[in-house]
C-alpha cells in the first residue's frame, strides 16, 4: 500500500510501522518535537523499502505507538510527525481542518488576505509553506509527503480559502535535501499575467509569483519594516539586499527623505521601482544593482552617509556546516555598513539563518561594528511576524532576527 491509495483514508490501521532505536529519545517526540533523525530510527529492509513520503505509525523502542508519521529514508530527517493519533486519516477533511485553523489565526491579524497562511511544522503541516496573495496562493511542498499528497492539499486549500489560483513553487534547498526535483507550475486556475500588488505598511510591493525569489515576497519582515519606518522620518535611508524594496519602501511611507535600494538582482530592483511608482515615492527612490559587499565598499570610498542603514542578506548559515563562514559574512556586513551610518543614526542588521542563533548573530554583528570603528547600543530586537508562528520544540521554526543599533558619533 502507498500513501496515495484510495483506500488509505478509510483504513488507517493498515499503515506500516516504524520504530525508534532503543536508545532514541522518545520523550522529546511525546513532548512535541516533530522530527526523527536517520540515526534514531530502525532502518530494516522493510523500512528501507518505503517510498519517500509514505505514511507509517511510529513506535517507541517498546513498540508503543507515538503517532502517525511520514517517512523518507533518503532524508536526514527520516520521519516527520503528522498526527499524534496513529489512526488519523490523512484525507481532505484532515487538510481542511489544519488549513482552516491556520486561516482563522491570520484573519484575526490582517484585514486583507496577504500573509503566510501555513508555516510548516508550526501549523501542523511539516515541510509545507503556503503564502497567500489575495486570490492566489503559492505552495512550497518541501517534503516528500507533501509532494505525494499535493492534489488533496490543493483541493482543500481552494475549498477553505476560496483562492482561484494555486502555484506550486518547487524550488529551494529544502527540496533537494528531500530528493525532490525543482519545478514551478500553476496547478490550479489561471496563471498570473503580471506581478501582484501587495499593500503593506503604507507602501505597495510588487510580487512576481512565478519568477521571483521564494514565493515572490517576504511577509516575515512586515513587522520589522514597520519598526524601521518609525525611525525614518526625514532620514536618508540605505536598504542593502533590498529585494523588491523591502525596508526602503516602508521607510519612504514612514517619511524618509530618500531611499537607496541595493540588490544583486536587476529584476527585483525593477519590481522595487514599480512599487515605488505605485506608492507615489518614485521621486525619492533610487537603486543600484550589484554585489552588496562591493556596493558597501564603494559607498564607503565615496564618503556616503545615511541616517538609517538596513542590511537584510540571504541566509549565510543555512545549516550548521556553514555556521562559521556565515558568521564571518555577517561580521563583514556589519563592518562595511557601520561607517556609512551618520553620527546618532541607526543600523538594522538581519539574519534568516536558523543555524546562527540570536546570541551568535548578535556577537558577530557587534564585532563587525567595532571593526568598522563604531560603537552603539541595541534597543530593539525583531523577529518574524505573527503569521510565522514558532513551534516551541523546534528551534528551526524561529529563524529570523533583526537587530536595531543606534550608533555613537
Amino acid at each position: 500500500m502507498t500513501s496515495t491509495d484510495d483506500d488509505a483514508a478509510t483504513a488507517p490501521r493498515a499503515w506500516p510501522t516504524v520504530r525508534l532505536k532503543p536508545k532514541a529519545e522518545a520523550r522529546a517526540i511525546r513532548h512535541g518535537f516533530p522530527w526523527v533523525y536517520a540515526d534514531e530510527l530502525v532502518t530494516d529492509r522493510r523500512t528501507q523499502g518505503l517510498a519517500p513520503g509514505a505514511l507509517a505509525v511510529l513506535e517507541d523502542g517498546e513498540r508503543r505507538p507515538l503517532g502517525l508519521v511520514t517517512v523518507n529514508v533518503k532524508s536526514k530527517i527520516i520521519a516527520r510527525m503528522l498526527d499524534r493519533d496513529p489512526e488519523a486519516a490523512i484525507d481532505a477533511a484532515w487538510f481542511a481542518a489544519r488549513l482552516g485553523r491556520a486561516m482563522a489565526h491570520r484573519a484575526r491579524l490582517y484585514p486583507q488576505p496577504f500573509y503566510r497562511l501555513v508555516h510548516a511544522e508550526s501549523d501542523g503541516l511539516p515541510g509545507v509553506v503556503i503564502d497567500r496573495f489575495g486570490a492566489v496562493a503559492v505552495v512550497q511542498p518541501n517534503a516528500a509527503w507533501a509532494e505525494a499528497h499535493l492534489e488533496a492539499l490543493v483541493a482543500a486549500l481552494v475549498a477553505v480559502t476560496g483562492v482561484a489560483t494555486v502555484i506550486k513553487n518547487g524550488s529551494g534547498r529544502a527540496r533537494g535535501l528531500e530528493g525532490l526535483a525543482e519545478e514551478i507550475a500553476v496547478v490550479c486556475g489561471p496563471a498570473p499575467t503580471a506581478p501582484i500588488p501587495v499593500r503593506m505598511n503604507g507602501a505597495t510591493y510588487m510580487a512576481d509569483l512565478m519568477g521571483g525569489q521564494k514565493t515572490g515576497l517576504f511577509f516575515d519582515q512586515r513587522e520589522n519594516h514597520a519598526f524601521a519606518a518609525r525611525l525614518a522620518q526625514g532620514a536618508r535611508v540605505l536598504d542593502v539586499f533590498s529585494h523588491v524594496g523591502g525596508f526602503a519602501l516602508a521607510a519612504l511611507a514612514g517619511g524618509a527623505d530618500s531611499a537607496l535600494a541595493i540588490d544583486a538582482s536587476a529584476p527585483a530592483l525593477a519590481l522595487a521601482g514599480q512599487g515605488a511608482q505605485a506608492s507615489g515615492f518614485a521621486d525619492r527612490f533610487t537603486t543600484r544593482q550589484g554585489d552588496a559587499f562591493e556596493m558597501l565598499e564603494s559607498l564607503g570610498a565615496e564618503g556616503a552617509r545615511f541616517d538609517l542603514v538596513i542590511c537584510d542578506p540571504p541566509a549565510f548559515a543555512p545549516a550548521k556546516p556553514a555556521l562559521e563562514a556565515g558568521l564571518r559574512a555577517y561580521e563583514r556586513i556589519a563592518r562595511l555598513a557601520a561607517p556609512l551610518v551618520a553620527p546618532g543614526g541607526y543600523l538594522v542588521l538581519c539574519s534568516c539563518s536558523h543555524a546562527a542563533d540570536l546570541s551568535a548573530f548578535r556577537n558577530a554583528s557587534a564585532r563587525g561594528i567595532g571593526r568598522g570603528g563604531r560603537r552603539g547600543q541595541i534597543f530593539h530586537t525583531g523577529f518574524a511576524g505573527p503569521d510565522h508562528p514558532v513551534l516551541p520544540q523546534l528551534a528551526e521554526s524561529s529563524y529570523l532576527k533583526a537587530l536595531t543599533f543606534r550608533l555613537d558619533g
